[in-house]
């Protein structure tokens, strides 16, 4: 099968850790390359956002990836890019004119918004991932949501007119289907974690970083508010004897000039527990499975969060997880089994939970040992290319392409 994975901001070979560079990228990438694996071929089409890089590269996991000109060749912030979406879908039509995709799987809406609008003329299915939902990034953000203001009635009419939808996690389709999409079209296809890189059987490297506590807890994430660091903070003043290991955002040289990683700054200062913070900055993938093996518990306690893959990878790592009961995570982390589930933007009970595990060693074994139990029979790409092939299937046998009129945004 010759599939088109789309995605449009969310290039599979960026690094990892800045603004707009996270789980989208890796999940395109590990999901491209498990198709490959299977002896389909797939090429990913992303919007060109640096001049240099040729038109085409060939990734090493044998998937091709095609830069697309669609506006400036620099970097924008993603919520920026609507504009350029009607250039990068009619590129993308013209693209596949000579060549016609078995299947188009878009991930994120607006590459969803292209998708639709270059796979019309060829009737070709379109599946869509939204990876995260304008409805629940305003519900949670509020004002300082800086996402499109058409994004919503968009993301609904995208939606309505896809052929199916793999979303990440239950949570997603009951959101969906509370903006009147058909359960019957969506199939839950989480992330996966890739199971070689991230095992409990190599020891962890004691000097990334060199411990400077009884205890260590690690969380892992872009460098934004959303992902919940003030929380994690906010915790640390009720865990003695522990340090708080905090990874992403901009390489380590660069920290000073980011501003979210100055505002953790001055909030462990006014806290009183800037000497137990720690932040690395961008962590390579190399060094990521020592970092979490390094932990005494792997932390994640974002506002939301569609699906969040450091849990696998901690769980994949034998490290029990303490995260908060939103999105995807709930569908993750099996509370009392491979972790626990805490309230969202609740420190004091943070604490609590951490104090009570960091106090039970036998407790926290448990928890990993499940963990990589759940990673290995659930998680594995592999298993999650099945799914979407499942996916892809159930597509192939809909009536007729689907077709999104742009204007009224609605399905004709």
């Amino acid at each position: 099968m010759r599939v088109a994975m789309v995605s449009e901001h969310a290039n599979p070979l960026a690094a990892l850790g800045e603004v707009d560079a996270g789980g989208q990228n890796l999940h395109v990438a590990e999901l491209s390359a498990a198709l490959v694996r299977r002896g389909h071929e797939v090429t990913v089409y992303t919007r060109r956002d640096d001049p240099d890089p040729p038109e085409q590269v060939r990734a090493e996991a044998g998937y091709r990836v095609v830069h697309v000109p669609a506006g400036p060749a620099r970097r924008l912030p993603k919520d920026e890019l609507l504009p350029h979406m009607e250039e990068f879908g009619r590129r993308l039509e013209r693209s596949w004119r000579a060549g016609r995709p078995d299947m188009v799987h878009a991930h994120f809406w607006m590459s969803g918004l292209a998708a639709l609008l270059a796979a019309r003329p060829s009737g070709v299915p379109v599946i869509q991932t939204f990876h995260a939902l304008g409805v629940v990034k305003r519900r949670h953000q509020g004002d300082a949501d800086t996402s499109p203001p058409e994004r919503i009635n968009l993301e609904r009419a995208i939606g309505r007119s896809m052929s199916r939808i793999a979303a990440t996690c239950s949570d997603e389709v009951f959101e969906l289907a509370r903006m009147g999409i058909p359960r019957a079209r969506m199939s839950v296809v989480p992330c996966g974690v890739d199971l070689e890189r991230f095992t409990p059987d190599r020891p962890a490297r004691g000097d990334f970083p060199e411990r400077r506590a009884r205890y260590r807890i690690v969380t892992v994430g872009r460098l934004v508010p959303r992902k919940g660091f003030s929380t994690a903070i906010e915790a640390l003043r009720g865990v003695p004897d522990t340090e708080l290991v905090i990874a992403g955002g901009p390489e380590r040289g660069r920290l000073a000039d980011d501003p979210e990683a100055a505002r953790l700054r001055e909030l462990a200062e006014t806290l009183g527990v800037s000497n137990r913070v720690r932040m690395l900055g961008q962590v390579s993938r190399d060094d990521m499975p020592a970092l979490l093996r390094s932990a005494d518990l792997v932390l994640c306690t974002p506002w939301y969060e569609p699906f969040g893959i450091v849990p696998l990878e901690a769980m994949a790592c034998g490290v029990p997880v303490v995260a908060g009961a939103v999105g995807g995570l709930v569908d993750t982390v099996v509370d009392g089994v491979t972790g626990r589930l805490v309230p969202p933007r609740k420190p004091d009970e943070l604490a609590a939970t951490l104090r009570r595990l960091l106090a039970d060693p036998a407790t926290r074994e448990a928890y990993g040992a499940a963990g990589v139990d759940r990673a290995r029979s659930r998680y594995s790409w592999d298993r999650i290319a099945l799914d979407t092939l499942r996916v892809y299937d159930r597509a192939l046998s809909d009536i007729g392409p689907q077709n999104l009129d742009l204007a009224a945004g609605e399905r004709v």
